[in-house]
């Protein structure tokens, strides 16, 4: 069963349209994707809220393999069914993908480069700070919550502080989340 998205029209996405978004996406997000891939599916495209965003990547941090590839596939199939699951993933994993093994492979042989080092270092502190202000963003639609922002908090500290690997953490978190939910089901 499709379940129809929060968008202003009526008129289903295209094929097209997802898989040239998630290509956009892969080619800016340094990092994983994940703030690009916010920022096209929330603000800019308005297929998802602030809300069903943040529940689709709860559940893609349960499914194999990175995040963002789970995000693609989960909005392309929630606006488009099997198809548009296979054309957000492919925008996102085709062009990219040949790209950066080229890239990967290039820079393999001239990693010595001081100045290759200090780009890459660079890039990194940015895609940090990018990735920190999208969890923030992630964050605000649960900040009157205080279940989410207690999970929220044992979350962070579990893998910042305590340095747990991050299943570790889902699982020792999901039981105090369930909770939660069944005493805000309980209330409404």
């Amino acid at each position: 069963m499709q379940v129809p998205a929060t968008r202003p029209e009526a008129q289903p996405v295209s094929l097209a349209a997802l898989f040239v978004a998630f290509l956009k996406v892969s080619l800016c997000g340094f990092g994983g994707g994940l703030v690009w891939a916010r920022r096209t599916v929330v603000d800019r495209e308005r297929w998802l809220d602030d809300e069903e965003f943040a529940d689709t990547l709860s559940l893609c941090q349960f499914l194999p393999g990175p995040n963002i590839i789970g995000i693609a596939v989960c909005v392309g199939a929630r606006l488009r069914g099997a198809a548009g699951a296979i054309a957000a993933a492919a925008g996102f994993i085709l062009i990219p993908g040949a790209i950066g093994f080229g890239l990967g492979a290039l820079f393999l042989q001239h990693a010595y480069l001081p100045i290759l080092q200090g780009v890459l270092g660079g890039v990194s502190a940015a895609a940090a700070g990018l990735l920190i202000a999208t969890g923030l963003r992630l964050l605000l639609p649960h900040r009157t919550r205080p279940a989410a922002l207690l999970c929220a908090a044992l979350a962070f500290a579990g893998m910042t502080l305590v340095k747990l690997p991050l299943l570790v953490v889902l699982l020792g978190v999901l039981p105090i989340s369930f909770a939660a939910a069944a005493i805000e089901g309980a209330r409404a």
